[in-house]
């Protein structure tokens, strides 16, 4: 991955959650919602059920193996920005075509690493599924900003 950035997930109560930033430096805006599994996150991303959700993984580790076209559910990610604990930086399998950051980064999607997804997720579970936003910062974000992204 190239030099750190920060990131930002903002959800619609104001909750907020700060980490680095992860995929490509767009805005992601949808429903924030979380997946279980503790593999096949190149699976979830494709899985078209996650059209215009932003997915947090709750297993800490994303990225491992990296990404390959075999192992796409469609021919293009649907979810609209991934959110992890720790995302790998250098894949370890051997048919590996790319890491999971240069798949983002190709796809146009955003997302967050470095952050408390259990906090994120136990937020969730009590509050359902809320709408947020994921932007990318070349400095950490104040209270301010988070307040206006809100």
């Amino acid at each position: 991955m190239p030099e750190a950035r920060y990131a930002a997930l903002v959800l619609e109560d104001g909750r907020a959650f700060v980490g680095l930033a992860l995929g490509a430096g767009v805005l992601g805006e949808g429903e924030v919602v979380f997946n279980t599994a503790m593999t096949g996150y190149q699976e979830v991303l494709t899985d078209p059920s996650y059209a215009g959700q932003m997915v947090c993984m709750t297993y800490p580790l994303q990225g491992n193996y990296g990404v390959r076209d075999a192992d796409a559910e469609s021919s293009r990610p649907w979810a609209r920005a991934l959110i992890t604990r720790w995302a790998c930086p250098e894949p370890s399998h051997h048919s590996s075509e790319a890491s999971l950051h240069e798949y983002l980064m190709h796809w146009g999607v955003p997302g967050i690493t470095d952050i408390d997804t259990r906090a994120l997720t136990r937020h969730l579970r009590t509050h359902g599924a809320l709408r947020g936003v994921i932007t990318h910062e070349a400095k950490a974000p104040s209270e301010a900003r988070l307040a206006q992204l809100a």
